[in-house]
């Protein structure tokens, strides 16, 4: 791969790297749909729901709860994040924000917001029953996975802290405390029996009852102040998204008071103005240099290597579009596991510099004008490099550029911590582009293409 441009004076932080890979396919018609995400089981899973009838909602949610399972490191039952909605038969256009907050009482823990989060997009959005979309994660969970090359490099990199939490180690480190390799299996009962109360009990399975007493208990022994009441009252929020002119298209983002929102928004102003007309150079060291400024403009001067965050979309064969990025505020949040539970509780957004994550988490999607056809479907996550690398696919697609083309998306160039994932779409076709610096995995409802 050849490295086009580094950020300078940022610890970690390397921007857009040209590369080929086989994650790169060919555009297909469109059929049942498409599905793109980091985490290749959680993926299939995805194209299976599709395959199923199932809506781009089903899917999104399905691929989520898998990841709870197979990508624990950055989608876990205790972390939070955004959703973006396109719908083309009602016309709707949304966000949904449940992040991981601080609780009211302060301490290490953050409020989980993913599991009202999806809760609340499959209710509005989804066609199949819940516990479809819930089971497969359980499923993972019960009966166990092979680890996948991308969950791999992740928990090489975390084995310090996965060493310092008895849920985690039990899971992930063998006999001699090292970290399993890629295709190890592995499960986790617990995690299981609390997945089946989500499935059984839809949000309160979570928020309510045993699961929620074991938060609350624990909480407190290790310097959190996560309460019943608290758990018990979380919702996430439900919005029109934004709307950027992006040429002849039209992007749908979060809105700007969520911090991702507000990031993204800062970092496209500088290279599309207001009436959607490209104002910057389409070089991929502009995208750079903007998202250098950006970072200077919010005092961001260094962040640490893994943020704990992942990004997925989904498309459906009537249209619908979902794109969503979740994170833990740092891999495996703040590595701590309630017991009884399997649940690892993400890190308070105040706690730390892996707070910031949430204003990297960019799920955004685009149609050709308004009520037009999907163009785009995608998120960036994991840091500002996520953010960088999608905000330069919208400018290809404000260029009036084939989007299901090699080289709409570049490699953020740090995978697999920040990554990009995008399904495109022009003239009835459609390409499912995974991050090709990451083991990320594209799908289409019966397909798939990646690395695994």
């Amino acid at each position: 791969m050849l490295p086009i441009h580094r950020l300078a004076g940022i610890a970690g932080l390397v921007f857009l790297t040209a590369c080929s890979s086989d994650s790169d396919q060919p555009a297909a018609s469109l059929g049942g749909g498409y599905v793109v995400g980091d985490e290749p089981f959680a993926v299939n899973t995805g194209a299976s729901i599709l395959a199923q009838g199932g809506s781009a909602a089903d899917a999104a949610t399905a691929m989520y709860f898998a990841m709870v399972a197979t990508y624990p490191v950055a989608a876990g039952l205790g972390g939070g994040g955004v959703c973006v909605v396109h719908d083309q038969a009602s016309g709707q256009d949304e966000a949904f924000e449940f992040l991981a907050r601080d609780a009211a009482g302060g301490g290490a823990f953050a409020m989980p917001g993913n599991v009202r989060g999806f809760a609340a997009l499959q209710t509005a959005y989804g066609r199949l029953p819940w516990q479809r979309d819930v089971s497969p994660g359980e499923g993972y969970a019960a009966t166990g996975f092979p680890i996948s090359r991308a969950l791999s490099a992740r928990l090489v990199s975390s084995q310090d802290l996965i060493r310092l939490d008895a849920g985690l180690a039990s899971e992930f480190l063998d006999e001699s405390g090292k970290v399993k390799s890629a295709g190890a299996v592995v499960s986790n009962t617990a995690l299981a029996e609390t997945l089946a109360a989500i499935r059984v009990e839809g949000s309160n399975g979570f928020y309510r009852g045993p699961v929620a007493q074991k938060i609350a208990s624990y909480a407190p022994t290790q310097g959190g102040t996560v309460s019943l009441a608290e758990l018990d009252a979380y919702a996430a929020h439900r919005e029109s998204a934004r709307v950027v002119p992006l040429g002849d298209a039209l992007g749908y983002m979060p809105p700007d008071r969520v911090g991702s929102g507000t990031f993204a928004s800062a970092l496209l102003s500088q290279l599309v103005d207001a009436q959607g007309n490209v104002v910057a150079s389409e070089n991929p060291g502009t995208t750079a240099e903007a998202t250098k400024t950006t970072l200077e403009k919010f005092g961001i001067a260094a962040l640490p290597k893994d943020l704990g965050a992942t990004g997925f979309a989904a498309l459906d064969n009537n249209g619908q579009a979902v794109a969503c990025a979740v994170t833990m505020n740092g891999p495996f949040g703040s590595d701590h596991t309630v017991p009884g539970t399997g649940v690892t509780l993400a890190r308070a957004p105040s706690s730390g510099s892996a707070g910031l994550s949430a204003a990297f988490l960019t799920p955004v999607i685009a149609t050709q004008g308004r009520g037009g056809a999907i163009s785009l479907a995608g998120a960036g996550a994991g840091g500002p490099n996520g953010t960088a690398a999608i905000a330069y696919a919208l400018v290809k697609l404000a260029h009036g550029q084939d989007m299901t083309q090699q080289g709409v998306v570049l490699s953020t160039g740090i995978a697999p911590y920040d990554t990009v994932n995008v399904i495109a779409c022009q003239g009835g076709t459609c390409a499912t582009l995974p991050d090709p610096g990451a083991s990320g995995l594209g799908a289409a409802a019966g397909n798939t293409a990646g690395n695994q």
